[in-house]
């Protein structure tokens, strides 16, 4: 008898269309923290996360009682028609938080690449320029204009004609394709040279860690030279903070780590622990740049998921999850390090916190570890522009015991492919 996954399985290819693809062959009836259960009794530990939306894990007590409790008072009246305290409450706790310099102002939106579009939206008015500027292998969001600062055209921008204009894309310091520091900034002259001059230049936008692009670390000096060189030019700074936020690289943002601030940051992911909530920072004045009317959106800010996102702040305080991070991080990468010294496919160890991926030799090497593991119980995530590494995006509430658990099938499926 056909079990009830692949009747899922077919029911979904014959109502879904083909672009909606899956990793799991298997569909998730329960979750809870780090464990993933399907309709059959089986298990997986998750080091997926939703895409590092769930750093607070799943159904997080008091995320679960902070919805609840919002579910009795009201569902939605849409912000910029009938406000809410709550709102205003989170955007002030951020202002506190980000890492901005000076004054801070917020505003909620619903998605990732909602947030980025709105921080494109702020420069452009703040500046009265046009031009944005991204980064090679970067990942940015699936809207159009996300689209087009995204640094990969498969499968994000492969068939889905025209970009929308006025951006243009830098090389990322890469130290694994010998990318320096020196050769990115250098990009970033050939495109002010052959591209677009400076003064129409509003913003650069970068992942202070590429996420889909591989989980690469933009080193401290190229920061520090980029700040000085968007200051030069009077370019906005924007940080997409999606992925690195929220106590993912040891820190509550990835820019903590950096000397410098940037003007703008986009958030989203970990922000509401599984809700959509997604939001822009930035100083206050450039902040102020549109019009009323000008930033909005019908569940922008939507009352359930800013309940969540406060609850997510608390949790992250009181369970001490940045530190939980750093710990686990170091966990990680110590095991890693150990194991690459008996595989040589393992070519790369890297990341903050517990943003650590490792890189292969190949992707279907990746890809059949993934595979491997997830045989055992391991969900596993590859990212990387020839999806040739594996990332991890644990939730940084796993018990103790399922971490070492995880690290435990991981040492099992990394000891097939260990040098003869």
């Amino acid at each position: 008898m056909e079990g009830k996954n692949s009747q899922l399985q077919q029911r979904k290819d014959d109502a879904l269309p083909r672009g909606t693809g899956n990793l799991c062959q298997w569909y998730v009836e329960h979750a809870e923290n780090a464990t993933l259960r399907d309709g059959e009794g089986n298990s997986w530990i998750d080091f997926a996360g939703g895409i590092a939306v769930l750093n607070t894990g799943h159904r997080h007590p008091r995320i679960v009682q902070a919805i609840a409790d919002q579910l009795e008072k009201f569902t939605h009246t849409a912000f910029q028609v009938t406000p809410y305290e709550s709102y205003v409450a989170l955007a002030e706790r951020l202002n506190r938080v980000v890492p901005i310099a000076g004054k801070a102002k917020t505003a909620f939106f619903s998605t990732g690449a909602e947030a980025v579009e709105n921080a494109v939206k702020v420069a452009r008015a703040a500046t009265r320029r046009h031009g944005i500027i991204t980064f090679g292998n970067s990942f940015h969001g699936r809207t159009f204009m996300t689209m087009a600062m995204t640094g990969k055209v498969a499968p994000y921008k492969r068939d889905f004609g025209p970009m929308p204009a006025s951006v243009w894309h830098a090389r990322y310091p890469n130290s694994v394709t010998g990318i320096s520091v020196d050769d990115a900034l250098a990009s970033l002259q050939d495109i002010f040279t052959q591209d677009i001059a400076p003064q129409d230049v509003a913003a650069i936008v970068l992942e202070p860690i590429q996420g889909e692009g591989g989980f690469h670390v933009a080193p401290p000096e190229f920061f520090n030279r980029l700040r000085a060189l968007a200051d030069e030019h009077g370019i906005l700074l924007i940080a997409d903070e999606v992925q690195t936020g929220f106590a993912r690289t040891g820190k509550l943002f990835a820019m903590d780590h950096y000397a410098v601030k940037p003007d703008l940051i986009t958030m989203a992911k970990s922000l509401a622990g599984g809700m959509p909530l997604s939001a822009v920072s930035g100083r206050a004045e450039i902040m102020d740049a549109p019009g009323p009317g000008g930033l909005g959106g019908t569940y922008a800010g939507n009352p359930l998921a800013i309940a969540s996102a406060h609850a997510v702040l608390d949790v992250i305080a009181d369970e001490k999850l940045c530190e939980r991070s750093a710990q686990l991080g170091a966990q990680l990468t110590d095991f890693l390090h150990s194991a690459r010294s008996q595989c040589s496919s393992i070519t790369d160890i890297r990341g903050l916190g517990s943003m650590i991926a490792v890189e292969f030799t190949s992707a279907q090497t990746a890809q059949t570890i993934q595979q491997q593991a997830m045989a055992r119980g391991l969900l596993l995530l590859t990212c990387g522009p020839q999806g040739n590494v594996i990332r991890f995006l644990y939730p940084l509430t796993i018990p103790d015991a399922q971490f070492s658990q995880a690290l435990d099938i991981l040492s099992s499926v990394l000891s097939q492919h260990a040098d003869s």
